[in-house]
């Protein structure tokens, strides 16, 4: 018979079977927390098709069905995040008492309740962890005035009622204290997963190209690309785009290549395997992100590994700026103008090789301090569980 498991991670994605962010660093969590003896449940909808999947660290359990999670235009819906809320529930109260703790994503904020309510009266110790945390303006922008205004309600709810808060950016920590929480939060060092081995840093392939990689949706504007790099190819004058992915905002985004006059300078090979992202990271003058809002930046990480700078934009919701040392690992434009895009890609140009190495030292010296491992223990020692790990060895125990 197998343990008891004593700690639930609770989202609604998976990756592999969706892909982003949240699903990388939800996946990393179990996996990191099952690696220190410890039985742990990861609570999710159904992604997959036939039986369950079989998982070497951790169980998976479906608590809902198959979830059409976003609507036409890159939204979440509504009725998945309440559908996947109402799973989560039944499924934590038919098991009161059978975690010790248990760590659930804010994100979709109906979660929170979900877990607080099933968990009443019960000895379950709760995390709730904060990929992004959001003002009121932000609410609205993105899912209109009523929606956004009912939506920052919940969050603030949500956060008074949070017991343990943990977060991934000081942006986030700076938010949940103006937004109500009444404890301190937990602030990770860093979601860098420490295994990750990449080849010695070579220099940008010829023709040049920067390289966007994501989903096409509104907040992550990859619609700013074209016309700056246009600008860039004047003195630049062989730069290529890749625009990775696609979304709500593909079309707009070809709209605006074809204004550019960039059909012949512009790739958009949509989504593709790991294997082919590695090889075009490790080969793009360098990775631009133009996006408004990021929790945390992972982005940042994996092209560093790389040896390849980032080009970010500044703005108030991008906690990814965070992680960016001007000129070592990559560059901060301060706005998503042609011009000020167009500059800091020309600059990442004159850094060269010089520039490469120091994004691949940045992250060498990264990978020790700022890494899933770490944070596990952190979010582990908040929740009063043991932070030993079983006996393994890895990238950081190495002298």
């Amino acid at each position: 018979m197998a343990n008891r498991a004593t700690v639930a991670v609770a989202y609604d994605c998976l990756f592999p079977y969706s892909t982003g962010g949240g699903e990388r660093q939800y996946r990393a969590f179990a996996d990191e927390i099952g690696a220190r003896g410890i039985d742990v449940d990861y609570l999710t909808a159904v992604q997959w098709d036939g039986a369950v999947p079989p998982e070497e660290r951790f169980r998976i359990v479906p608590v809902s069905g198959r979830l059409s999670l976003y609507s036409a235009d890159g939204v979440r819906r509504i009725p998945a995040a309440l559908a996947y809320a109402a799973g989560l529930f039944r499924a934590l109260h038919r098991s009161r008492g059978r975690y010790q703790a248990v760590i659930v994503s804010g994100l979709p904020i109906f979660n929170v309740f979900a877990a607080r309510l099933a968990l009443l009266g019960t000895r379950t110790r709760v995390a709730v962890d904060y990929l992004e945390v959001w003002h009121r303006r932000q609410w609205v922008e993105y899912s209109g005035r009523l929606t956004g205004t009912i939506a920052w309600l919940l969050q603030r709810l949500a956060i008074a009622v949070t017991p343990v808060a943990t977060c991934h950016s000081q942006l986030s920590a700076t938010r949940l204290r103006r937004e109500g929480l009444r404890s301190e939060p937990v602030v990770s060092p860093g979601l860098i997963d420490g295994a990750v081995q990449t080849a010695p840093t070579a220099p940008a392939s010829r023709p040049p190209y920067v390289l966007y990689a994501g989903r096409h949706i509104p907040d992550k504007r990859v619609d700013s690309l074209p016309a700056a790099v246009a600008e860039a190819r004047r003195t630049v004058p062989d730069l290529r785009l890749v625009i990775l992915g696609s979304g709500p905002s593909t079309a707009e985004i070809r709209a605006e290549v074809d204004r550019a006059g960039g059909s012949a300078w512009t790739d958009f090979p949509g989504f593709v395997e790991d294997a082919e992202l590695d090889t075009l990271l490790h080969g793009a003058l360098a990775l631009i992100n133009p996006s408004r809002r990021e929790g945390y930046g992972l982005v940042v990480v994996e092209a560093n590994a790389h040896g390849t700078p980032v080009v970010l934009v500044a703005d108030e919701g991008n906690a990814a700026t965070e992680l960016i040392d001007p000129g070592v690992n990559g560059i901060v434009a301060p706005s998503t103008s042609p011009t000020d895009l167009a500059r800091a890609i020309r600059a990442v140009a004159d850094g060269g090789d010089d520039l490469r190495r120091s994004a691949r030292a940045w992250y060498d010296a990264a990978v020790g301090t700022r890494t899933i491992r770490r944070t596990v223990e952190g979010i582990l020692s908040a929740l009063r569980l043991p932070t030993s790990p079983a006996q393994r060895t890895t990238k950081e125990d190495t002298p």
